[in-house]
């Protein structure tokens, strides 16, 4: 859609409501572009009817809803379009520009809890391996992956760590996640000594002199983007002979399954993982569970 095209289908009332869930809800920004994506796309399709969003009845999203799903939408896409029109029509209402909910009588899809593709321990190992430590772009690879790896961060956090959230010292990065909710994570040993070697010889060649407070700049010294980190774990999985299904979090779930699978307590996973609620966490006990089938099946002389 051109810019141009964008902006005549965009209420005056809809930027106010995206600066409520950044400043209210403390929403991170790839989660307000979200919102946005989902309010344009339906205000778009209501156009062709010579209507919009505030206009729209619950006939409109159910069409609209139907419509997508024709198209081979998910019904996770379909759950958090409806919880966008849920919160954009709950803001209408508050705000009195329109006294009705058109979202209130319709349900939510029901979702599957898919369990999250992950690594085994033998696959991390093989994955960490492939940068080539011998140039100055592979140590930086090798250093961000044992990182993410050690950690747990998202990829968002992981791409925009400053030097300040660094403490090298006590072994220890402050993370800022969703929300703005800090948490402190600590590093371990071997991702410790690989961002010694990095910040030692591979960052000021990077840098050439430049200055910086990102921690794993690219060659250009600026921040790397998450496109860009995830472009580099594909390859560096090709490289490996994964053929997994890989997501930008595979590692992070791979640090959730492992901890839990060697007797970590679920809360304290929680806690490096910066969830909130208990139960987003709990569906890596399901993966534990059946990695534990798994080696029952295979080792036990009844299994």
């Amino acid at each position: 859609m051109s810019k141009d095209k964008q902006q005549t289908l965009t209420p005056h009332y809809l930027q106010p409501f995206l600066d409520s869930l950044w400043l209210e809800s403390g929403l991170s920004k790839n989660t307000v572009a979200a919102y946005q994506r989902d309010l344009l796309g339906f205000s778009a399709w209501l156009s062709q009817f010579d209507t919009d969003l505030v206009a729209a009845t619950r006939n409109d999203i159910l069409r609209y809803q139907s419509e997508r799903m024709r198209e081979g939408r998910k019904v996770r896409s379909e759950a958090r379009l409806l919880s966008t029109l849920r919160r954009f029509y709950r803001y209408l209402s508050r705000e009195e520009i329109r006294e009705s909910d058109p979202t209130a009588q319709i349900e939510s899809p029901r979702l599957g809890r898919p369990l999250p593709s992950s690594l085994t321990e033998d696959e991390v190992e093989s994955l960490l391996a492939q940068p080539d430590v011998n140039v100055a772009l592979g140590l930086r690879d090798r250093a961000m992956l044992e990182v993410l790896y050690a950690t747990g961060l998202r990829v968002s956090e992981l791409v925009g760590l400053s030097f300040e959230q660094l403490n090298m010292r006590q072994g220890l990065i402050r993370c800022v996640g969703k929300g703005n909710k800090e948490r402190l994570v600590p590093l371990g040993e071997v991702a410790l000594d690989w961002l010694q070697d990095y910040l030692l010889e591979s960052r000021p060649a990077l840098l050439k002199g430049a200055i910086s407070d990102d921690l794993f700049p690219t060659q250009r010294g600026k921040a790397m983007t998450r496109q860009a980190f995830w472009y580099l774990i594909k390859r560096y999985a090709k490289q490996a002979s994964i053929e997994k299904k890989l997501s930008p979090h595979t590692l992070r779930h791979a640090f959730a399954t492992h901890l839990l699978n060697h007797g970590a307590d679920l809360r304290v996973v929680q806690l490096l993982l910066g969830h909130s609620d208990l139960s987003t966490t709990q569906i890596y006990t399901h993966v534990a569970k059946e990695r534990l089938k798994s080696l029952h099946t295979q080792h036990h002389p009844r299994g």
